[in-house]
């Protein structure tokens, strides 16, 4: 018999043992950084003070350091101080418990045991079984994420009030950060206030990445408890509905349309049902029942990235090992589809580059 797991706890939360741990969460890869190297020298005093601030309710997150990334699209990336990055993970240790118990199966996003290959397996299952897929992807996803919703979805798991007002101070940092980044949207019933709501979540903090699951939970359990689909993937805002007729597809889009607003979110436009033989992209490959390969684009960036860095290796300019590390990490994940040519032509001309840094 399983034991069931204790909800959230604000003493849990600050105590030493899951802050310490969420330290070490926190360092693993970048511990040879000055600010995790300066929290690291003085680390039990900066973990009891911590505790205190946490404690007495006067802790305040620091400012984020913002910067872009246009590959493969414009993206906001914004890095807390490492500081609020142990929170961070304090929060998300005390809070992931009872919420991945809700999460349905075929979520795949930011969760153990999970992943991109995963999904991309599971999507490849139903493509085999099913004539057509519905893709869906949400408009502006993390700037959309409204706080006053995703604080009501918290609070139906989350009892502690000490445990939701801090994650109320963090959801309240990254609104700063994201003022810009969202094309304001009118939904029924919104007057000229509605501009003035709380919304967004940072992309690149642990809490956004499991915020964004738990804000889109109640919409996974209406796709399979309303509108009973039975194939259904989910990795962030990328979603996939696969069915024989195209007319439950089309049936499917409106209503989720119009369930999404509840949340305050919207779709691309153009979503449609189209048959699985097309070929369907998702999460940077292309997917048909019997195979996968890489999108174009997506071989394009890595061979940019991949050249880029043994062209500095061949100049001095960064240590072999950042490379080794760059290459293994793409080819773990190029291998999971039929991508032997693109592997052999990608390690000749990272070969050559290492030995002619400034070929083109």
């Amino acid at each position: 018999m399983s034991v069931p797991q204790r909800p959230a706890c604000f003493e849990e939360l600050a105590s030493w043992p899951n802050l310490l741990s969420a330290y070490r969460r926190a360092a693993v890869g970048k511990r040879g950084g000055a600010e995790v190297a300066a929290f690291e020298h003085r680390l039990e005093e900066n973990l009891l003070e911590l505790a205190e601030e946490l404690r007495s309710r006067c802790y305040a997150p620091g400012p984020y350091r913002s910067f872009e990334i246009r590959e493969p699209k414009r993206r906001l990336i914004s890095a807390a101080p490492f500081r609020d990055r142990v929170v961070h993970h304090a929060l998300h240790a005390v809070m992931e418990p009872p919420f991945e118990r809700s999460f349905i199966r075929d979520s795949y996003a930011n969760r153990s045991g999970k992943g991109t290959h995963r999904a991309l397996e599971r999507a490849e299952y139903y493509a085999r079984r099913h004539r057509y897929v519905l893709s869906v992807d949400v408009r502006q996803f993390f700037p959309s994420i409204d706080h006053a919703i995703l604080l009501g979805v918290l609070g139906k798991t989350i009892r502690d009030g000490r445990v939701l007002d801090l994650a109320s101070r963090i959801l309240a940092g990254g609104d700063r950060v994201l003022a810009n980044e969202y094309d304001l949207v009118y939904f029924p019933g919104d007057d000229l206030l509605a501009a003035l709501r709380p919304r967004g979540l940072p992309i690149g903090n642990l809490t956004s990445q499991f915020w964004a699951n738990v804000y889109l939970n109640p919409f996974d359990h209406f796709v399979k408890r309303e509108l009973r689909v039975r194939a259904y993937v989910r990795y962030v805002d990328d979603i996939l509905f696969f069915h024989d007729g195209k007319e439950v597809l089309w049936d499917w889009k409106n209503r989720v349309e119009r369930r999404l607003s509840r949340l305050r979110l919207t779709i691309h436009a153009g979503s449609h049902p189209r048959p699985v033989d097309e070929g369907i992209p998702f999460l940077g490959w292309l997917l048909w029942p019997h195979r996968r390969r890489l999108k174009g684009r997506k071989v394009v960036e890595a061979r940019r990235r991949l050249l880029r860095c043994a062209g500095e290796v061949a100049k001095g300019q960064r240590a072999r090992d950042d490379l080794d590390l760059k290459w293994l990490g793409w080819v773990n994940h190029a291998r999971f589809g039929t991508t032997t040519g693109i592997r052999r032509s990608m390690g000749r001309a990272v070969h050559e580059r290492l030995h002619r840094p400034d070929s083109t």
